[in-house]
Order: C-alpha cells, then sequence, then structure tokens
C-alpha cells in the first residue's frame, strides 16, 4: 500500500521516473536537469531559510549559511541523492529559547554538540531503528509536515516589516488587504497554474523554475509593488568565518547546551529519516539510514563552527529537487553552491523575486506532499491505525515532529501489544495415559502473561500436565514469571508439569533465567522438548 500511495504522490506531482538505473551516464542533458534543479532549490531556500532564522532570533545570514553548509555536505555525503537539506522550522522553534536566554555563541557550541551526537548515532548504527516506524505514522507525519509548510507560507501575506521580533520569533504583524493581497493572491495562483500547465507543454526547464521566472519577470516588467525577497531580510553577504564558539569550556555550559543538542539531534535525525524512507520508496532504493546520520552530524558539526544554526533534510525542498527531475547528488550540490553564489554575488537580483512567486511553489509541494489517500483508507483501516495517522498529524502541526513520531510509535507498539495479548489461548485433549495437554497458541509475553495463567484448572486438571508451546513463542522475562507462577501453583496442587517443544530462543531465555534444561530425544533438529519437574518451588528438567 506505501509503495502504491507513492506512485499515486508521483503522478499528482507529475514526476518523472526517479529510479536511477546503474547503467545510467552522465549526459550533458541529464547534467542541464541537475544544475537546474539546483537552482530552482536554491531559489525556494531563500526565503526559507531567512524565515526559520527569524523564528529562532537569528540574523538572516546565520539561517542562510546552515542551509549552505547542511545542504552541501549532506549532498556529498548523504544517504540518498535527492535530498535537500538546510535550516529547518522544526529546529528553529527550540532553538528560540537557548538563543533569547543565552545568545548565539550558546546556539553554535549547541549546533557542534548536536553534530558530534548525530554522528555517533550513525555510527552506532542507530539509523536502522527508523525501520520501527509504523506506516500510519509516515501517513501523518507527511500530511502533519504538508500542513506545517501551508501554514508557515502564512507570514508571507502579512506587511513587510510589519512583524516583530521578540527574541522569540517574528510574531504579529498586519495582514495584507485590498488590491496588494488580491494581487499577492493572483501571483500565487498564477505561479501554482505555471507549474501545472509547464510539464505538459515541455520538460526543458523545471516547472517550479519556470513559474518562478515567469512571475518575476512579470512583477519587474510591469513594476508590480507586491512583497518581494529583499523586503523581508537583504541576504548580502560574505564566505562563512571559521571560528569556535566563544562560550566558556565548562560543566555549566555543558549543563546549559546538552539538553538542547539531545532534542536537536533527536528531531534533526527523525524528520531526516523520515524524508529518507520518503525519497527511498521513490528511488526503490534501501539502506542509508547510519550513512545519512552519520552526514547530518558532520553537517551540523561542521555548520556550528562557520556560524550556521544547524539544519536537517527538509521534505519540502527534496521534493521540489524530485519534481524538478534530479536523479543524482549533483542537484544538491548545485543548490548549495547556487546559494552561496546568491549570498555573494547576486543577492540584488534575487532580492527582486517576489514572495508570491514562491509560495506558489510551495503550495504545489503541500498538494504534492499531503496523503490524500490517506482520507479514502481512513475508513477501511483498523480503527487504531485511522487514530494513529490523526494523531500524528495533529501532533506535528501543534507540537513539534519528534514528538508526534515518538507518540506515534508508541501508540502503535501498544495497540499491538494488546491485540497480541488477545491472542493467547490454548486447545486442550486427554492423553492415553491420562495427562491433560494444553496447547498454547499465541505469542507470551507481559501483554498475555495473565491471560496465560488464567487458562489453567489446577484443581480439576490430573497428576500430570503437558503444555505445548509448539504453536507459541516465550518472549521476555514477564512470560518466565508466568511460567513460574503456573507451575507453584501445580507443585501446591501436588501435580507435575512438563513443557514441550520450546522454541531454541525460549530455550536460552528459560536457561539465562536460572533453570534447568533438558532437550528430549523426540524433539525435531529445530525444536527443543523440555520437561519441568516441580520441587521445592524450582523447575528443574527430567
Amino acid at each position: 500500500m506505501r509503495r502504491a500511495l507513492l506512485a499515486s504522490f508521483a503522478n499528482r506531482m507529475n514526476m518523472p521516473d526517479f529510479s536511477l538505473s546503474p547503467t545510467e551516464k552522465l549526459t550533458p542533458g541529464r547534467l542541464r536537469i541537475e544544475l537546474l534543479a539546483g537552482l530552482t532549490v536554491a531559489l525556494a531556500l531563500v526565503p526559507e531559510a531567512v524565515a526559520f532564522a527569524f523564528v529562532a532570533g537569528v540574523h538572516p545570514l546565520v539561517g542562510l549559511y546552515a542551509a549552505f553548509l547542511v545542504g552541501l555536505v549532506t549532498a556529498l555525503i548523504g544517504g540518498r541523492p535527492g535530498m535537500i537539506s538546510g535550516a529547518t522550522g522544526a529546529l528553529a522553534v527550540v532553538m528560540v529559547a537557548l538563543v533569547a536566554q543565552h545568545g548565539v555563541e550558546y546556539l553554535f557550541a549547541t549546533v557542534v554538540l548536536m553534530g558530534i551526537l548525530q554522528v555517533f548515532a550513525g555510527a552506532m548504527g542507530w539509523g536502522r531503528f527508523i525501520r520501527l516506524v509504523p506506516h500510519p505514522v509516515m501517513l501523518g507525519f507527511v500530511n502533519g509536515l504538508a500542513i506545517v509548510i501551508f501554514l508557515a507560507q502564512m507570514s508571507q501575506f502579512k506587511v513587510p516589516g510589519s512583524m516583530e521580533n521578540t527574541g522569540h520569533g517574528m510574531i504579529g504583524g498586519a495582514w495584507l488587504s485590498g488590491m496588494p493581497l488580491y494581487m499577492m493572491l493572483g501571483l500565487v495562483v498564477l505561479t501554482m497554474a505555471i507549474i501545472w500547465v509547464m510539464p505538459k507543454v515541455t520538460k526543458v526547464i523545471p516547472a517550479p523554475l519556470a513559474g518562478i521566472a515567469v512571475v518575476a519577470a512579470l512583477v519587474i516588467g510591469l513594476g508590480l509593488d507586491v512583497p518581494r525577497v529583499g523586503d523581508m531580510a537583504a541576504i548580502q553577504g560574505g564566505l562563512p568565518d571559521f571560528h569556535v564558539p566563544a562560550v566558556p569550556l565548562t560543566w555549566d555550559t555543558l549543563e546549559i547546551i546538552l539538553p538542547y543538542a539531545v532534542i536537536l539531534a533527536a528531531i534533526g535525525l527523525i524528520e531526516s529519516l523520515l524524508t529518507l524512507n520518503l525519497v527511498g520508496e521513490m528511488t526503490g532504493q534501501r539502506g542509508g539510514a547510519s550513512q545519512e546520520c552519520i552526514a547530518q552530524g558532520a553537517a551540523n558539526l561542521l555548520t556550528g563552527f562557520f556560524g550556521g544554526m544547524g539544519g536537517c533534510a527538509m521534505i519540502g525542498q527534496s521534493m521540489i529537487n524530485v519534481k524538478s527531475g534530479a536523479r543524482t547528488r549533483i542537484a544538491g550540490i548545485a543548490a548549495a553552491l547556487f546559494l552561496l553564489t546568491f549570498i555573494l554575488f547576486a543577492a540584488p537580483l534575487i532580492e527582486l523575486i517576489p514572495l508570491a512567486a514562491l509560495v506558489g511553489v510551495m503550495f504545489m509541494v503541500v498538494i504534492g506532499t499531503f496523503a490524500w489517500n490517506s482520507l479514502k483508507i481512513l475508513t477501511r483501516v483498523p480503527l487504531t491505525d485511522a487514530f494513529v495517522i490523526l494523531l500524528v498529524t495533529v501532533v506535528t502541526v501543534y507540537k513539534d515532529l519528534a514528538v508526534a513520531v515518538v507518540v506515534g510509535v508508541i501508540v502503535s507498539a501498544l495497540a499491538y501489544a494488546w491485540n497480541n495479548a488477545k491472542r493467547i489461548h490454548a486447545k486442550t485433549y486427554a492423553t492415553p495415559e491420562g495427562a491433560k495437554v494444553y496447547q498454547v497458541q499465541g505469542p507470551l509475553f507481559f501483554g498475555s502473561s495473565d491471560g496465560f495463567i488464567e487458562m489453567f484448572d489446577v484443581g480439576g486438571d490430573p497428576s500430570l500436565v503437558i503444555v505445548d508451546f509448539a504453536d507459541s513463542r516465550v518472549v521476555d522475562q514477564s512470560a518466565l514469571q508466568a511460567i513460574e507462577a503456573i507451575a507453584g501453583k501445580y507443585e501446591a496442587a501436588g501435580k507435575r508439569i512438563e513443557l514441550r517443544h520450546l522454541s531454541r530462543d525460549c530455550h536460552k531465555l528459560l536457561t539465562k533465567a536460572g533453570h534447568v534444561m533438558v532437550d528430549s530425544d523426540d524433539d525435531p533438529d529445530y525444536e527443543i522438548a523440555v520437561n519441568y519437574g516441580v520441587r521445592t518451588g524450582i523447575l528443574g528438567g527430567h
């Protein structure tokens, strides 16, 4: 279902086939596509980086340097070609309190520590745990992120310069009204229309780039008075300078930055690995999670020493890159280098681009990112899965991505545990020798241990009881305790109990718990039959 959903997503976005053939060569045509895709992404990165810098309460160049450095490093050594990384809102909302209380130098030190933690996570192979994220959580993730991207564009419909930076982000501001609002909306719709129509006419130029170019030419040529990139902030600057964060190297400093670094590292990796999965499904690629963790860590480590606010993968820009036809790392590298070129040389030109064109591009990203099929399947999937989709979406919008994913995984795990807890039952029959056999079916673990104990009729059972685990699994210590408990009851009643057909891993669990195990001669090679005798409260082999 996930692959079908992503195929539908690709069709809605008018995307080309993104799968990269191992034999495909870098032709001039392919290089042109990669460079134009990179240029499109770079143009979209400018207002995003500036806006997130405002949210964090730092200078716009701090966000732009982060977009350049993080984007360049992850494009070079990241886990997936096609992914775009840079300064993100998910990290900015965490940074704002740190900057307000301790200043920007503490932010740089935190970003350095954040990078170290992410490299460590990658070296330990923790990236593979992203496999534990269920599909409903992924749907909630993309839906919530689409809504967040949409809401982030609303600030562009405010009068330039009317918002106030309180140290806790840009807030307030008067909304556009009258003719300025109508012109803004008209240019946004025009940009979206161009992006929708362009692939049907030609694919020589990426549709988002065409939309930006046409609308920008129209605004500049007619001299229309609409908000432009330069109204947000001046982006002119020089090369980022290396410097060690000016913070005391003391335990007190570590106590300040460590909590923020841990939270930022977790949020950055979760968002990056989920984006990695999404891009991986579209490209048909697997693996790369640990490599992506290391790349993100190395990028943030470097960024902290060059005056950047840090960052992670950006699903919106990654989708723009894919929609523009990018298939290799060249597009991501080009995007970073184009962004640096804008900062150094082309700032006056880039500042003329109307914000409406970039908003139109992001609105098309929202339409393509939102999993519309999830609305149809809400009534078809299990109630718990539908609840998880909605829960993760809401928490992503009102809290943050990391919390949403953790909550979604926990709820999904609890639902899975509850469903498996209800599966425990047993078939019973009597042997010719007069023993009673309990043929246990379903997993025996903490959730089903009480139900397991309740299955037995200690008072009514004969002197010999056989518990057959051929169709069950002993999973954890709670299961061992349940076996001990039921054995104790039979011992108190003066009866004997035998356990049979425990799998090898169950056998190891019982052995580690201190029980004496005896293999039965009639046991198949792939199983262990174990007889438990009860004496003095300890189960022993017979």
